[in-house]
C-alpha cells in the first residue's frame, strides 16, 4: 500500500504502463522506459503496476515483464489473453496478480469485458492452472449479472468491472451505465468477490466510480501517460491518487 493509506482501508490505483511502451515502440527506440515509469509510479504513490502483454506485442515486450518482476516493491498485476502462450507465461513469470482479459488484433484498446459465461471451460482451466502457481486470478467482465455469476463459478476471487462504456457515455446514457457499473458491484460482493474497476477512466470521470465504497482498486493507464505530458510522470500519478482518495473520503 502506499502511504496516501497505509492502512490499505481506502482505495487502490494500479498505474497501468502500457502507453509508455507505446511512445517507445513508435520509434523503436529504448526510451521512454515502461521500466522506469513503473518504479517512479510507485514511488509517487502507485498500489501496484499494471501491464498488458498482448498477443501481438503491441506495447509491452515480454522482456519488459521479465525485467520488472523483481524490480517491483508493490505488485504486478499481469493482464493476459486466455491462451496457452499466455497463461504459461504468467505460470513462469508468476506475478502477484494476472488479469484474464478478451483481445482482438483488430481492436485499438479492449473493446469489452471476457465472455466467461461462453469461455467457461477455456477460462476455468485457465484460473486453475494460475492458481496452482499461487497467482491470484480477476477477470476483466461487463457489469453484468450472468458474467459475475460465472466468474465465481470459475473459482476467481476477483473481478474488475468495464467502465468503458461508462467512460465513452455523457449526459443521462452515462448515468445509466453508472448505475450499471453499481449493480455489478453488489453483484460481485453478494458472490464474495473483490471487486476492482477500471478502463477509459480519466481525471473528471473517475470520481463517480472512485465514490462507489465496495470497489478496492481502479486500474487506470492511458490518462496518466497523457497527463504527463504536461505535468510529468510523477505528478500525474500523485493527481490521480490525490483525486480518487480525497472522493473516497468525501463519500463516506
Amino acid at each position: 500500500m502506499s502511504f496516501l493509506h497505509p492502512s490499505g482501508t481506502m482505495i487502490d490505483l494500479g498505474v497501468n504502463i502500457d502507453h509508455v511502451a507505446t511512445l517507445r515502440n513508435a520509434r523503436g527506440t529504448k526510451y521512454p522506459d515502461p521500466i522506469r515509469a513503473a518504479l517512479l509510479a510507485e514511488q509517487a504513490g502507485a498500489d501496484c503496476i499494471t501491464l498488458h502483454l498482448r498477443e501481438d506485442r503491441r506495447h509491452i515486450k515480454d522482456e519488459d515483464v521479465i525485467r520488472l518482476a523483481p524490480q517491483l516493491i508493490t505488485r504486478m498485476n499481469l493482464e493476459a489473453a486466455v491462451t496457452p502462450e499466455m497463461i504459461d507465461f504468467a505460470c513462469r513469470i508468476k506475478p502477484a496478480d494476472v488479469c484474464l482479459v478478451p483481445e482482438k488484433r483488430t481492436e485499438i484498446t479492449t473493446e469489452g469485458g471476457l465472455d466467461v459465461v461462453r469461455f467457461h471451460k477455456e477460462v476455468a482451466a485457465a484460473v486453475k492452472q494460475l492458481q496452482g502457481e499461487n497467482i491470484r486470478v480477476s477477470l476483466f467482465i461487463d457489469a453484468d449479472e450472468a458474467q459475475i455469476q460465472a466468474a465465481a463459478d470459475v473459482g476467481a476471487p476477483v473481478i474488475e468491472l468495464h467502465t468503458g462504456a461508462y467512460a465513452d457515455a455523457e449526459g443521462e446514457e452515462q448515468q445509466r451505465e453508472l448505475e450499471r457499473v453499481r449493480n455489478g458491484v453488489q453483484w460481485g460482493v453478494r458472490h464474495g468477490l473483490k471487486v476492482n474497476a477500471g478502463h477509459g477512466l480519466h481525471y473528471t470521470n473517475v470520481q463517480a466510480i472512485a465514490a462507489i465504497p465496495q470497489i478496492e482498486e481502479l486500474n487506470i493507464g492511458h490518462a496518466i501517460v497523457a497527463h504527463s505530458v504536461f505535468v510529468g510522470w510523477e505528478n500525474a500519478v500523485r493527481e490521480m491518487k490525490a483525486i480518487m482518495v480525497s472522493t473516497r473520503l468525501g463519500a463516506r
